[in-house]
């Protein structure tokens, strides 16, 4: 008895010990499969967080999910239903034609679905039937002699709203001033469409703008946040007609902070020749198309049936070769029209054989605020969601600390860590 107490007893314990941390695997493996199952369905979910601008977060429509070979062989054939579509009607191309005679051959409409009754903001953005509207549209303003001096180095395409007369006045300040490329030559333009029809003071606030600055393209469709894909557009086309020689094209958004000479001087770098069929800007990488019908970022399975979009970089900034311009242009002309203007020029840089470049430091292009120091901002290209008093502010800061601003933030930072040790505090 005495051995059978010594001896059985750890005997038992063993066995209890094993199937306790069994029943404890067994939950932890359960629990692993709940979150996994989770997370799968609220990937298809519009749950993330973003504001209501018409520029916001590109994670509020789209959600990165993993890739498979049958997924990738299925987004190519979804990807070539897009530009093979038996009811889609190409529109005549708008490239060397004046503004009457685009005018003249415009009246083509996409052949696509009216998948959008349960989603009542795009589907009044759309034209009777449901159908994006493809067709050439007249300009209202243009500047077709803005190249006249010279094929320029670099040709800003800025999407602004008609009523944001006060964040193109800061852009023309800051990032936007000619004076940012003395010599290399600097074309500046702001892409609008067309106001409210009751608005009629701020169109002829934006025709006197325009006859001031030079500045302005606009044509007649409606200026919405369901058309940025329109408007895009009306900036590739005018620079393939009026400035097919330009080297590099920035299209980007008017509450951005542009570090332009950064830009310039850092990425595409004057000296050296330059690029064909280049691409760049923050990579978009496997994100799937938002099926919540009362999402701002609603994607209809019918117009776009795949589960991933291509690679597109995000359309708060992205920069491109001059010779992009009429190549993505052309390629739009045999594509259906998606109101998601970034992910639509990514099809189009699909259809082409054009794979995005990534820039060389990730942190170059930023499609959220970043928080501000001179430091930071040197080092950048773009940061979103600026106020034009911000734009202003920040701007003439990193003008003049520009030189030594990353010098001015280590000794800040040693002399906060010196007063810390003087006093007897913890550094953090």
């Amino acid at each position: 008895m005495q051995w059978r107490r010594r001896h059985c007893c750890p005997i038992k314990m063993t066995w209890t010990v094993k199937r306790s941390l069994f029943r404890t695997h067994v939950a932890g493996l359960l629990s692993l499969a709940l979150l996994f199952t989770l997370f799968l369905f609220f990937s298809h979910q519009d749950w993330l967080p973003g504001r209501a601008g018409p520029r916001d977060n590109p994670l509020t429509y789209t959600v990165r999910g993993l890739r498979s070979p049958r997924a990738e062989a299925n987004q190519s054939a979804s990807l070539r239903s897009l530009w093979r579509d038996p009811g889609y009607v190409v529109p005549k191309p708008l490239l060397n034609l004046s503004s009457q005679q685009a005018e003249a051959a415009g009246g083509g409409e996409m052949g696509l679905e009216n998948s959008m009754s349960a989603n009542n903001s795009l589907q009044r953005e759309m034209g009777v039937g449901g159908r994006l509207k493809a067709r050439p549209y007249r300009y209202i303003l243009n500047e077709p002699l803005k190249c006249r001096d010279g094929p320029p180095f670099l040709v800003l395409l800025i999407a602004a709203e008609p009523g944001q007369a006060g964040a193109r006045n800061a852009i023309r300040q800051t990032w936007g001033n000619e004076s940012v490329a003395p010599g290399l030559g600097f074309v500046r333009l702001f892409l609008l469409g067309l106001g409210r029809a009751s608005d009629s003071y701020t169109q002829s606030a934006i025709e006197e703008e325009s006859r001031l600055h030079h500045d302005i393209i606009q044509q007649d469709y409606q200026d919405t946040y369901y058309n940025l894909t329109i408007k895009t557009l009306m900036g590739m086309n005018w620079v393939a007609s009026h400035c097919p020689h330009a080297r590099y094209v920035m299209k980007t958004d008017s509450d951005m902070f542009v570090n332009t000479e950064y830009l310039i001087q850092k990425l595409l770098k004057p000296e050296l020749p330059p690029r064909q069929r280049y691409f760049t800007g923050y990579l978009m990488r496997g994100y799937a198309p938002n099926r919540n019908k009362d999402s701002k970022w609603y994607m209809p399975l019918e117009l776009y049936p795949s589960e991933r979009y291509p690679i597109f970089c995000s359309g708060t900034g992205y920069v491109f070769s001059g010779d992009m311009a009429e190549l993505i242009y052309q390629a739009s002309l045999g594509i259906r029209r998606l109101h998601l203007e970034d992910v639509y020029v990514g099809i189009c840089l699909a259809k082409l054989r054009v794979d995005p470049t990534p820039p060389p430091n990730e942190f170059l292009f930023n499609h959220w605020r970043v928080s501000y120091s001179s430091c930071k901002y040197s080092h950048l290209i773009t940061s979103h969601q600026f106020q034009p008093n911000e734009l202003v502010k920040y701007w003439n800061h990193l003008q003049s600390n520009k030189h030594n601003a990353c010098i001015n933030l280590a000794k800040e930072r040693n002399g906060r860590y010196r007063h810390r040790r003087f006093h007897g505090e913890r550094p953090q």
